[in-house]
């Protein structure tokens, strides 16, 4: 064991939320390991694609609004301190019944938090946005202050941060073997060394199962395609909102056309269950990668539903309750890791930064992460 390979922290997994935190510890002046089986951003995780949308009345639950407020403020100082594009407030509406219990969510969190969002009628929304074809029986709740967050840019600034900080970044690494024996440190073993840490942090998305297979981790790899479409000026970014879309049995997300690639549409639910080594880029594989994003199109936004300009799929880690699992290993306390990220995980990749940032130097962090603890999965 030598100098050059004993740190204070190490991450294992540099894609969203790892790159955040080495940019945090380094900043702070720890000795940081970053180290990826990769070299972020890539096409090979959860990051890739250009664009994520950024909603602060969160559906999916009112203990994320703190987070994802934080979140906001901590993309928009990244921007700042980086110059690299990140956020772009084109505002975010969401579609679906009046009885949507997504939608309830949204405006309670709304209601509890004080945050601006402005209920629409099916026949407002298309007056203001004659792009959607609304059922009369929706309704729609815009954020104006919502939008679109430029993935990979993000990604490229806090690894600029990290660097910047002396961050000792090692790409193209897998991780062979996490000893997680108690102790005072954490032994990593990869086919090109071996390394030590007082902590260790792993965010290794789809890989966190194979990292860390004593946990049993509630997670599964899963495959998803988007694909971006040629459409007519009125769905340019500075005219038209990201969106998401609740159906029946079905629900959809999206972009307005940035810089002219297309109207970007995906599904969140739905999916093929994947071992993250196989996964590549296969859109098209499947009739229902396109079919899926064209259906929905001709449904709602069917002016939108051009030529297929370009297809990516992606890989979701979702959680059997479609919550983040963020938490300390049982058998050993200086490794804490954070997964299940289920698709709506990347805006809070900022915020995920500076709290596991603040676990692995304070031992506990300001926000409450208690409902994403692994415990709750316990019979």
């Amino acid at each position: 064991m030598s100098e050059e390979t004993v740190f204070d922290v190490a991450i294992v997994g540099a894609g969203t939320m790892g790159m955040a935190a080495g940019a945090f510890l380094a900043q702070q002046g720890k000795k940081t390991l970053v180290i990826d089986a990769f070299d972020p951003p890539h096409a090979n995780g959860s990051h890739h694609g250009d664009t994520r949308l950024i909603r602060h009345a969160y559906g999916e639950g009112r203990h994320y609004v703190r987070l994802v407020l934080r979140a906001q403020q901590l993309w928009e100082d990244l921007e700042k301190q980086t110059g690299y594009k990140v956020f772009d407030k084109t505002g975010v509406i969401g579609l679906g019944p009046e009885d949507s219990p997504f939608l309830l969510e949204s405006i309670a969190a709304a209601n509890s938090y004080g945050l601006p969002l402005e209920i629409l009628s099916s026949g407002a929304i298309q007056d203001r946005w004659p792009g959607f074809t609304v059922p009369e029986h929706f309704i729609g709740c815009f954020e104006a202050q919502a939008g679109v967050l430029y993935s990979e840019n993000a990604i490229r600034a806090y690894k600029k941060l990290a660097l910047e900080n002396g961050v000792h970044y090692v790409p193209n690494t897998p991780v062979q073997h996490i000893d997680i024996q108690d102790g005072d440190r954490v032994k990593i073993s990869t086919a090109q060394g071996v390394f030590y840490a007082e902590k260790v942090i792993v965010t290794a998305g789809a890989w966190a199962k194979k990292l860390l297979p004593d946990l049993q981790l509630p997670i599964q790899p899963t495959r998803k395609a988007v694909g971006w479409f040629e459409a007519p000026e009125m769905y340019n970014a500075d005219q038209f909102p990201g969106f998401f879309v609740e159906g029946p049995e079905m629900m959809f997300y999206g972009f307005p056309s940035i810089d002219g690639a297309g109207v970007k549409v995906g599904r969140s639910d739905g999916g093929q269950p994947i071992d993250p080594d196989e996964q590549t880029q296969n859109f098209g594989q499947y009739e229902f990668d396109e079919g899926d994003l064209r259906r929905f199109l001709d449904l709602y936004m069917p002016e939108a539903s051009g030529e297929l300009k370009q297809g990516k799929t992606c890989l979701y880690t979702v959680s059997d309750d479609h919550n983040f699992i963020i938490d300390r290993h049982p058998d050993n306390e200086h490794v804490i890791f954070a997964c299940g990220f289920t698709g709506h995980g990347f805006k809070f990749g900022s915020v995920m930064g500076e709290v596991l940032s603040q676990l692995a130097i304070d031992g506990h962090t300001e926000f409450d992460i208690a409902p994403f603890s692994l415990n709750r999965f316990k019979p």
